[in-house]
């Protein structure tokens, strides 16, 4: 580890140190990147008239258009992003499941990574993309904001298409389902991190589109339509960013090859519905092989059910066509012979009219389809599984209620208290200094070391999963209280930390889509009801689990992964349903520094805005240095 020395280095010794990583990592990506490109854009983030739903809504976009523009990018390649904020909003932007090794300045969290870009001023991400392949996705990380803040990152491997695993196909397609909101995003944001109402979308979208299932005063909104040729094999780069919820996504008479998710190749997986929840994302190959037509291709968002509290939910739907012709020669490998005459007969029925026909969707209600779906996800080659393990966490991802004023309070279905979301009884709180925490993290200069450690486990034992816990009542009244803190857990460089996520039913029975940023984790089991490593262990897969970085804790169930901490850095470990995360279901994870140089977190970038300490003023970095070292 650096000692406190290093961390307060005069200017040229820094500069000494910024070079030396500069070679190595020269050296490194010399060797490794050959030819490897430079990718630059311009984020302008401002905000734009909607009108949707007979109303017109000032939303915040990026360039203005929603979703936000797509990023495409070869494997080695570098990535330069100008944004320019001249929305009235403070703004970040996350690179979602980009690893950004030895590059934690990048990461794009307000106050845990970075100062966040206030209105009119701009900030430059520069990030590598290297040892990654598939699909990730860019958006906002302050609260609500991502709704409309978003976009794809798509990262294709260094030898082209042809070198995919699977079946090269025809067409690539971004298929971004996200929401619709005419409620002003931050001002919903404050009000539920102040206890207040819930809020939520007005519509859900694919691709931006709301769809023929809303209208304004009779007249349909647009529909995504997604144009296809008989025989054609697509490869549907599909990202749910959405904020609330996991989606069920069908297309009526046709399949899916499940062949990837979060940027890992996954063993081709067949299935007629794909379930993704906040946060993740999923490669999936669709071949044109139905009669020509046109077919809804539908999201449906899912939920808990009762006694669960029941929140408007609302499914939307795209349309997948054909080309107007078609004959014998578009389909050379007789990709219809095998059909059945049943689904030939339903296909039919809307291949010679106007109707697209419609797929039989799962029960919004049905949260089977999703456990199955996530469980037959299996790594394409063999994962290395870490065998020793360094640490172990078990967290419990609850809900519980603080008291608005003073110590005591009348628990349950009383506004004398505030819910909040908790790991381990705990809800984050916003750092609430004037430093962010890498910064401080990094010189040594905050209270980062001060700061409440995650525990190990809950405070207390009892029934996680016990449905009873679910409504308002004496039962769970008595592990509603909890605590806010700005929540740490260090890891010394190379550690193996093996986390179970147990969901539990107090005031709701949600899944949990738990996302870590800088890191990807091996998802070993999952399960229902209460994790017991008397049994479940026994059910890990060691050889071939799948690889992520997003892991959906089923609902009142758990899920186990690994991890290896060896990417040194401040990093966020939340939940990545959007009222969850207001409400402080997170904690950051510091990743020590390892013994060399290249296991070491670099000085940050040049020009990269510090908090400096006096007057509120944000100085470049080489004048903040100056500073740290004079005083």
């Amino acid at each position: 580890m650096a000692s406190m020395e290093s961390r307060s280095l005069p200017r040229a010794a820094a500069t000494s140190m910024a070079l030396a990583i500069a070679i190595v990592f020269l050296i490194y990506t010399t060797e490794r990147l050959g030819d490897a490109a430079s990718v630059e854009h311009t984020f302008m983030v401002s905000q734009v008239k909607m009108t949707h739903l007979c109303k017109e809504t000032l939303v915040t976009v990026v360039n203005g258009q929603l979703p936000g523009p797509a990023i495409y990018v070869t494997e080695g390649d570098s990535v330069t992003v100008h944004v320019v904020n001249k929305s009235p909003h403070n703004i970040t932007i996350h690179w979602h499941g980009v690893k950004q090794w030895l590059n934690c300045w990048a990461d794009g969290v307000p106050m845990i990574t970075q100062l966040p870009i206030q209105p009119n001023q701009n900030f430059t991400y520069r990030f590598n993309v290297i040892g990654q392949e598939g699909t990730l996705w860019w958006h906002a990380h302050v609260p609500f904001l991502r709704a409309s803040l978003h976009g794809a990152l798509i990262i294709r491997p260094r030898n082209g298409a042809s070198s995919y695993p699977f079946p090269k196909p025809d067409r690539e397609v971004p298929i971004i389902i996200g929401d619709y909101w005419q409620l002003d995003l931050a001002q919903a944001a404050r009000r539920m991190m102040h206890g207040f109402l819930f809020s939520f979308a007005n519509a859900s979208t694919i691709n931006g589109k709301l769809g023929d299932l809303f209208n304004c005063s009779g007249v349909p909104e647009d529909s995504y339509v997604l144009d296809v040729v008989p025989g054609k094999t697509y490869l549907l780069r599909i990202i749910n960013a959405g904020l609330f919820s996991e989606f069920y996504l069908k297309i009526a008479g046709h399949k899916f090859t499940v062949v990837g998710a979060d940027a890992n190749y996954i063993s081709p997986y067949t299935t007629d519905v794909i379930a993704i929840a906040p946060g993740e994302t999923v490669d999936a190959l669709v071949v044109a092989d139905a009669l020509p037509g046109r077919y809804y291709m539908v999201a449906l968002p899912n939920q808990a059910p009762l006694p669960d509290t029941q929140t408007p939910e609302y499914t939307t739907r795209g349309i997948m066509q054909y080309s107007n012709t078609y004959s014998s020669a578009d389909d050379p490998a007789g990709l219809m012979s095998d059909r059945g005459v049943e689904e030939k007969e339903e296909e039919d029925k809307g291949s010679s009219g106007d109707v697209p026909v419609a797929p039989e969707m799962p029960d919004i209600h049905d949260t089977i389809t999703s456990y199955y779906f996530h469980s037959n996800l299996t790594n394409l080659y063999q994962t290395v599984v870490p065998q020793r393990v360094d640490e172990r966490l078990f967290i419990v991802l609850s809900l519980g209620s603080i008291c608005q004023h003073g110590q005591s309070c009348r628990r349950g279905d009383h506004n004398e208290t505030i819910l909040i979301a908790t790991m381990n009884n705990v809800s984050f709180q916003d750092p609430t200094g004037k430093t962010p925490l890498l910064e401080a993290h990094y010189y040594h200069t905050g209270s980062v070391d001060l700061m409440q450690e995650l525990p190990d486990r809950p405070p207390r034992a009892f029934n996680f999963t016990d449905e009873a816990l679910i409504p308002y009542g004496p039962k769970e009244m008595r592990l509603e209280p909890s605590y806010k803190a700005t929540m740490v857990r260090r890891f010394r460089h190379g550690a193996v930390v093996e986390m179970v996520f147990q969901s539990t039913a107090v005031l709701q029975g949600d899944s949990n889509p738990m996302h870590l940023h800088g890191h990807n984790m091996i998802l070993l089991a999952q399960g229902f009801g209460n994790f017991d490593a008397a049994k479940d262990v026994a059910k890990y897969n060691l050889v071939n689990p799948p690889v992520k970085n997003t892991i959906l804790v089923p609902n009142l169930g758990w899920a186990a992964i690994r991890f290896v901490a060896n990417n040194p850095g401040v990093w966020f470990m939340h939940c990545h349903y959007e009222f969850h995360l207001t409400m402080g279901m997170a904690a950051v994870f510091i990743v020590e520094d390892g013994p060399t140089v290249n296991t070491s977190l670099p000085p940050p970038p040049a020009h990269f805005p510090t908090y400096c300490g006096h007057d509120n003023n944000l100085l470049p970095d080489e004048l903040c240095l100056q500073t740290k070292k004079d005083a």
